[in-house]
Formats: C-alpha cells, sequence, structure tokens
C-alpha cells in the first residue's frame, strides 16, 4: 500500500530523530529521506515546523496503540479455552513486540522529549498508560481470574515494568539481562504473574511450542 508524502515525512524524520537526535536533525535531512527536494521548503508544505513533525509523528502512534488495545482485548475473548499460562506467554510475547514496534519513539523519548514536556505527557497518557491499563483488564477479564479481588492495575505495573526493562536492557546494552533469551524470560514472567495473582487452582503447564507475536 502506498503511503502519502505527509506520512512518508513522519516515518523518516521518525527514524532520523531516533538515530541522530532532534537537534542534529535538519530539516533538508527529512526532505531528502522523504524524496523532497533537500532545502526546498517542501517539508512546510506539510507541516508548519519540524517539531510539528515530531508531534505528528507521536499523534501517530497514539492512535496506533490505542486501536491495538481495543483489537487484542476483543481478540483475547476467543483464546480463553486456552491454558491460562499459554495465555500468559502470549500476552508476554506481545508487549516485547510491541516494544520493538516503537523502538524509534523510545529512543527520542530518552534522548530528544525532555525539552518538550507537553509530548512527554502525551506520550505518556496516549501510548504507556492505555498500554498499563490494557494490561490490567486483560488480567481482570481472564475467567480464571474474574472472582478474584486483586489490584489489577498495580500487578500490571510489575508485569508490564518487566517487559520494559528486559527490552530496554537488550536495547541500550545490547543484551539481554544475563544473557537471558526471550523464550525463558517468558516462561519466566509466565509463572511470575500467576504467582502475583495468589492462589489460583489452575495453574496449568503450556505447550512447549508458544506462539510467538512478532517476537523470536
Amino acid at each position: 500500500m502506498s503511503i502519502s508524502t505527509r506520512e512518508r515525512i513522519v516515518a523518516e524524520a521518525l527514524r532520523l530523530f531516533a538515530d541522530r537526535g532532534y537537534a542534529a536533525t535538519s530539516v533538508a535531512e527529512i526532505e531528502a529521506a522523504s524524496g523532497l527536494s533537500p532545502g526546498a521548503g517542501g517539508l512546510y508544505r506539510h507541516f508548519p515546523s519540524k517539531q510539528e513533525v515530531l508531534s505528528a509523528a507521536i499523534r501517530e502512534h497514539i492512535d496506533r496503540t490505542r486501536e491495538q488495545v481495543v483489537t487484542v482485548l476483543a481478540q483475547s475473548e476467543t483464546l480463553q479455552d486456552k491454558p491460562v499460562e499459554l495465555r500468559l506467554r502470549m500476552t508476554c510475547h506481545a508487549g516485547i513486540a510491541k516494544m520493538r514496534e516503537e523502538q524509534d519513539l523510545i529512543r527520542v523519548l530518552f534522548r530528544d522529549l525532555d525539552q518538550f514536556p507537553q509530548l512527554v505527557a502525551d506520550l505518556r497518557d496516549g501510548v504507556v498508560n492505555p498500554l498499563y491499563d490494557g494490561i490490567a483488564i486483560w488480567l481482570g477479564s481472564q475467567p480464571e481470574f474474574k472472582d478474584l479481588e486483586e489490584d489489577w492495575q498495580a500487578i500490571a505495573a510489575v508485569l508490564g515494568g518487566a517487559v520494559v526493562n528486559y527490552w530496554l536492557a537488550n536495547e541500550s546494552l545490547y543484551e539481554t539481562p544475563i544473557k537471558t533469551d526471550e523464550k525463558r524470560f517468558v516462561a519466566a514472567w509466565a509463572r511470575l504473574a500467576l504467582g502475583l495473582i495468589g492462589d489460583v487452582s489452575v495453574h496449568q503447564t503450556a505447550p512447549a511450542a508458544v506462539p510467538q507475536a512478532g517476537g523470536k
């Protein structure tokens, strides 16, 4: 599917911001990467400024994240006949895949967004919190857990934070924590989830082969 010039500008700008930094990326470089004549002002026919390109990138990620959370929650209802540990593993794989998908935006966040506090707030409220809320809603909706009185948001913060830390360690240190590969991490994450939720008498053993949502 072809993309518009505006979409291409946003995608290429975010990639350049992630690789080089916001301040180090010029409008002319964004134009060149987007297939426009560098320095000719083509970017300004679509955006009033370089900062507005970054704002548009964040808004697009917010919109996509909201759609993904709704879709995943709807699809999860069709998987409730699977063993609970398998469902947890699939959720963990999906979380790692989401981190990979957002890697350019995350790099920009840690490198440059401190100078744009409103964009940080938009990213927090539009991407980060909806993902944690999605985990909390998903946990509370599972048939094995629905009658439990748990602080699902706090549990989601622990489990989601573990996924974020695992991915960030690999991204920033070029190696997963103590060389724990994704398969081992996901299995441990599922066991941790069951332990945090408490005495659930449904600790079924998942099959060895686990579908991976975008992971390795």
